[in-house]
């Protein structure tokens, strides 16, 4: 499948990462009293729903509201720092088929989960370390599940039905609605399997998620507005 088509370029969300760890640093070298808790956003799909759209729109919102640095990691983000640190191609080429990224994220904060990769231990780690500081957006990678020992992190899941994820996913590739939809159901067949086999749980579970959206009826600007909002709110008055 031509995933180029599917994922945005990369660059802006690299810089935007390079830009979040040098704030820090300079946050983390003046400090003296305890760091507020930043939000963490997870943001979970069905294969086919607009899921780049709404996490760019969602990104762009909420550093308009908080006037502060906020990034967004996802696969093509984890590739491409791979990529800039050497890190062998042919092992990031099964990220959505075994569990070597999640199982090393999982181990920053379980004994039970080893690996032999240790370059692996060095990208989750730094993910989870990032979802952990907050201003983060977490564009599938099981984040709902992975991230829910954070107490100031919030989870939503896009759905769709198959109609729509088909329609939406033969226009963006300029492909014909029976081919979409093979792909489509292939796509999430593997990605469910992969979350049911190595974090035990069932992604389409409601109560992973503090809001669910179907996209048939809700468009990806409207959902990041919503998303936001409810963020925004939660970190106001520290409700959840």
């Amino acid at each position: 499948m031509p995933e180029n088509l599917l994922i945005p370029s990369v660059d802006l969300r690299i810089g935007s990462l390079e830009e979040y760890n040098r704030r820090q640093n300079e946050k983390a070298a003046g400090r003296h009293k305890k760091p507020k808790l930043r939000p963490c956003i997870t943001l979970s799909r069905e294969f086919g729903c607009e899921g780049y759209p709404i996490a760019e729109r969602l990104r762009e919102l909420m550093m308009q509201k908080s006037g502060e640095e906020w990034i967004l990691v996802d696969r093509a983000v984890l590739e491409e720092v791979a990529r800039r640190h050497n890190i062998s191609e042919e092992i990031l080429r099964h990220l959505g088929e075994n569990n070597r990224v999640l199982s090393e994220v999982l181990a920053t904060f379980s004994p039970r989960w080893k690996s032999d990769q240790e370059y692996y231990t060095m990208l989750s780690r730094h993910v989870v370390s990032l979802a952990e500081q907050g201003n983060v957006i977490i564009l599938e990678l099981g984040g709902a599940i992975i991230t829910r020992h954070i107490p100031h992190s919030s989870h939503f899941m896009v759905f769709g039905s198959p109609g729509f994820k088909s329609t939406t996913l033969a226009n963006r590739l300029q492909i014909e609605i029976e081919a979409a939809e093979k792909i489509m159901k292939q796509e999430q067949k593997e990605r469910d399997h992969f979350v049911k086999r190595f974090l035990d749980r069932n992604a389409h579970d409601p109560s992973l998620y503090h809001l669910l959206f179907n996209n048939d009826h809700v468009a990806a600007g409207d959902i990041a507005h919503a998303i936001a909002e409810l963020v925004h709110r939660f970190c106001g008055d520290g409700s959840r």
